[in-house]
């Protein structure tokens, strides 16, 4: 999904801006914003992007291109968003980092929470699961975030992190790996 989302964007989208802009946000050429959905002052959203409805875009919200956002959600200030794709209802209200992510319906990420998408050496992208590894082929793969996931102030999630639905990662937790549906990520120490 994360290849295809360049892709789809420059078949499918048709700019346009439904929504309230307030003030003076800088809204890119390619960029559709839909219904009821208020993008405030200060917001850039460089595009190729598409926005649902009831949405809010705050202040300071950075989306640097190929975003997909869903119904009802709320990208925050001070946050940042890069080739992802967030579901109906997802939170992201503040100081946060999305770069190719995937964040599923009703997911929140706490104040301070990265989806850190490079690994240090730059090689491809593992996931670890169970004694098994994969080979995404990705340079760059942030997390998948399940339905209902909730994730705590000032985590990071390691590149390849997938969390399964209403799964919990504790604040401040470096999470890396894959969390069961319904498990509670913590920090090893």
């Amino acid at each position: 999904a994360l290849r295809q989302i360049g892709p789809y964007l420059k078949f499918r989208l048709e700019p346009g801006i439904h929504g309230t802009l307030i003030g003076k946000p800088f809204i890119g050429d390619e960029v559709y914003i839909g219904e009821g959905t208020v993008v405030e002052p200060g917001a850039y959203i460089q595009g190729p992007a598409w926005i649902g409805r009831n949405c809010v875009v705050r202040h300071g919200a950075y989306l640097r291109g190929q975003v997909i956002v869903g119904d009802g959600c709320v990208l925050g200030n001070s946050c940042e968003f890069k080739n992802c794709l967030l579901f109906d209802g997802c939170e992201v209200p503040h100081f946060a980092y999305v770069g190719d992510s995937i964040l599923g319906h009703k997911a929140h990420l706490g104040a301070g929470v990265i989806c850190s998408n490079v690994r240090l050496d730059r090689r491809e992208i593992l996931v670890r699961h169970e004694g098994q590894t994969f080979d995404t082929g990705l340079k760059k793969f942030g997390a998948i975030v399940g339905d209902g996931c909730e994730v705590g102030c000032n985590s990071v999630l390691n590149p390849g992190s997938i969390l399964g639905r209403g799964g919990k990662v504790m604040p401040g937790t470096i999470f890396v790996g894959i969390l069961k549906a319904g498990g509670m990520g913590r920090s090893r120490r």
